[in-house]
């Protein structure tokens, strides 16, 4: 049995069937918006703040629809083993902008870039599950 170290939230953000990705200070890998679920939190509710705090976009909790919960080793984190819940974001207020700890941000579609790396959940489970429901190109 796997030892989950690292719990997290992610949000499907789709404009113009392009999935945003996003690129946190210091790091190398893009990654889903959403991060760490608080102690206090349901993933929900973590999604709602991270949305908040790193790309000044507004949510609801009934804004997410279920997408899956998804297991594998952390992006850039050997050893590391991440559970991510997946929610398909319907609808947002505000056009998602970098602030925290964000520095970039990506509208992409299944051809991603060679020379932009995703981390493992997003390229082998999440996009082509999104491509396959034609949800993106």
């Amino acid at each position: 049995m796997q030892v989950i170290n690292i719990y997290k939230a992610a949000g499907i953000l789709i404009k113009d069937k392009k999935l945003l990705v996003e690129k946190s200070v210091g790091k190398e890998f893009f990654i889903a918006p959403g991060g760490s679920i608080e102690v206090d939190e349901t993933p929900k509710q973590s999604l709602v703040r991270e949305l908040q705090e790193e790309f000044q976009v507004e949510t609801k909790i009934e804004d997410f629809e279920e997408f899956g919960t998804f297991t594998a080793e952390a992006a850039g984190q050997t050893g590391k083993i991440v559970q991510m819940n997946v929610f398909i974001v319907k609808n947002w207020v505000g056009e998602p902008t970098p602030d925290h700890e964000v520095e970039q941000i990506l509208w992409t579609d299944s051809n991603i870039p060679p020379d932009i790396k995703v981390g493992s959940i997003f390229e082998h489970e999440v996009i082509p599950r999104l491509k396959t429901a034609n949800l993106i190109s």
